[in-house]
């Protein structure tokens, strides 16, 4: 969800740099999924990525002084007076194809042909067959931009294209890194640019009533808002009572808003629990799981599995010490925290979903999410959602262990499947230690993994209890993972499925997803300029040049533009003729 360094914010994050190693042709991930999606072809300056980030922008503020301000009011007016209005229908299903998980096998096979689409018969005609096997019409760029105003569109095209000049991006990570931002003045000056830029086009709001407003506009146009508050790690209980108090309040605020337009609200276990506490409990963890009969962990709830054979154990060499009495205390109020938000997300009937981290902190990340799950998820909608990260070796495996244990439990499990954020540092520690990598060798492997895990959950929550956040912004998994969807009647009524997307990012398959039928949330990062920015620089400096590869929604919001711009001409040029025809029959009335 999701950065490359242990402080960055993980969302949803996904990070589909094309960083990777090139493809080998064997690798060391434990999953085979006897039914592969084709892979995606390889990436090109035109595909999308799964779950871009974000760029700082702090020097370059987005003006419209060399126009007319006159003329983009009136441009605007005109444009906006008359939203053509799109009709959504509900396609008819198909059966699909059950995914299953093969964990004897010791490599990932290659994939078999794909299954030949379903042929017209005699009662359905071609045009019905292709609306069927279609998910986006990105022709059709006045339906997908009917929600948004042409001013809106405007700033949002005048940003995306800004924060895809690299050099742009360097020299505002730089100016953030520099002495000048000590400067009092210089401090003000370039918080105000981000705050004008960056910060307004991918950031929901400075506290929870701004944030309140974005997500009534996003109802309206149809999509849900997942809240996030720009929390950073803490490193004491003090700060973590504070952050727990700020989640609590974000889940209330869910009361004052339209029901059901927050889908989610997403809860940093980072933020209620010491950093180091996190370290301390993921060591025990793991020489627990390699060494089970001589290593007792008193303080230890009932949970889910949290590893696999194939799961990174190099961070732990030695064996950890015990927690101290103080540090088994601090784990107590930590996991008191969770159970105060879970409380009030069951009281105002809001999930919440809890974020990842690197690996080194992870399983303490899963030891608190799903010992909240054992003890809050009950009937057939999940209360807590984990988070994993398809671009690990071992998530197959983890995914299909810990919903074999819920389902022998009778636990409805949730899920928000990424790609990953952390691949720089990651590699950089096993590197470093001489040990393989836990990331996918290459991308596609990590497309691949990411496509199986969620047909392998589609299939799972339509036959039964559960939840799935798809979290991307890759055109290719989107596609296919709707398509199954479509397949097995899983529509937006059904709440078993939500895909999701960074506010401000990938609009056009959010419009696109939206358009055919599927709930579809936009993640809101919310908070005050200067704590919500170390969350946009990390992003800016761990992806830059990733938004410069990703030009779909610079280009369809630019011909979106032009479209509106003729329209906008032709409706003018008619109004002049309408109007000298009249005084035209005017005079000759005269006569």
């Amino acid at each position: 969800m999701l950065l490359a360094s242990r402080k960055n914010f993980p969302f949803i994050l996904i990070n589909n740099n094309n960083n990777f190693p090139p493809s080998s042709s064997s690798s060391s991930s434990s999953v085979t999924f006897n039914k592969i999606r084709p892979p995606p072809p390889p990436l090109s300056p035109s595909s999308t990525t799964a779950t871009t980030t974000v760029s700082v922008l702090p020097l370059m503020a987005m003006t419209t002084n060399g126009l007319s301000s006159k003329l983009i009011r009136s441009f605007t007016r005109r444009v906006n007076s008359s939203p053509s209005a799109t009709t959504l229908t509900t396609p008819r299903f198909r059966s699909a194809q059950r995914t299953t998980i093969n964990t004897t096998a010791t490599a990932i096979l290659p994939p078999p042909p794909p299954p030949p689409r379903t042929q017209p018969s005699d009662n359905i005609d071609q045009h019905e067959q292709q609306a069927r096997d279609s998910i986006f019409d990105f022709e059709d760029t006045k339906g997908l931009f009917s929600s948004v105003t042409t001013g809106k569109l405007i700033r949002s095209a005048a940003n995306l294209n800004l924060a895809a000049v690299e050099p742009v991006v360097d020299l505002g990570v730089w100016v953030m890194r520099s002495r000048l931002m000590q400067v009092g003045l210089m401090r003000e000056m370039v918080l105000g640019t981000i705050k004008h830029t960056s910060y307004e086009h991918f950031v929901a709001g400075a506290d929870l009533e701004e944030t309140g407003r974005t997500v009534k506009k996003l109802w309206e146009s149809g999509l849900r808002g997942m809240l996030d508050y720009g929390l950073e790690h803490t490193v004491d209980n003090e700060s973590c009572d504070k952050n727990a108090l700020q989640f609590i309040k974000t889940v209330e605020s869910t009361q004052s808003l339209p029901p059901s337009s927050v889908s989610f609200v997403v809860v940093k276990i980072t933020a209620i629990c010491p950093i180091s506490l996190l370290k301390r409990v993921s060591d025990l963890l793991r020489w627990e799981y390699k060494n089970p009969t001589s290593t007792h962990l008193p303080w230890k709830l009932k949970t889910l599995p949290i590893f696999s054979e194939s799961s990174p154990f190099y961070h732990t060499l030695q064996k950890p010490s015990p927690l101290t009495a103080e540090e088994e205390h601090d784990l107590e109020l930590a996991n008191q925290r969770l159970i105060n938000i879970c409380n009030k997300s069951i009281e105002c009937n809001v999930p919440v979903v809890i974020d990842a981290e690197d690996t080194s902190i992870q399983p303490g990340i899963d030891y608190f999410t799903y010992s909240a799950a054992v003890m809050y998820n009950k009937g057939q909608k999940p209360l807590v959602y984990g988070t994993i990260q398809a671009y690990l070796k071992d998530a197959g495996e983890r995914l299909l262990e810990t919903k074999k244990a819920a389902d022998k439990m009778g636990l409805p499990v949730g899920f928000k499947l990424v790609r990953g954020a952390y691949m720089w540092s990651e590699s950089q520690l096993a590197n470093s230690l001489g040990v393989e990598s836990p990331i996918h060798n290459s991308i596609n492997d990590t497309h691949n993994c990411y496509n199986d895990c969620a047909s392998f959950m589609l299939d799972e929550v339509s036959n039964g209890a559960g939840g799935l956040i798809l979290a991307t912004h890759n055109l290719e998994s989107g596609k296919l993972a709707a398509l199954k969807a479509r397949d097995l009647g899983i529509g937006k009524d059904s709440e078993k499925l939500e895909f999701a997307s960074l506010y401000g990012m990938a609009e056009a398959m959010t419009f696109g997803l939206r358009n055919a039928g599927f709930g579809v949330s936009k993640y809101l990062p919310f908070g005050p300029v200067d704590q919500i920015m170390p969350y946009l620089l990390r992003r800016a400096e761990e992806n830059k040049g990733l938004l410069s590869s990703s030009n779909l929604d610079r280009q369809l919001m630019m011909k979106e533009l032009k479209r509106r711009m003729k329209a906008y001409v032709g409706q003018g040029l008619v109004e002049t003729e309408n109007q000298f025809k009249s005084q035209a029959g005017s005079v000759v009335k005269l006569n």
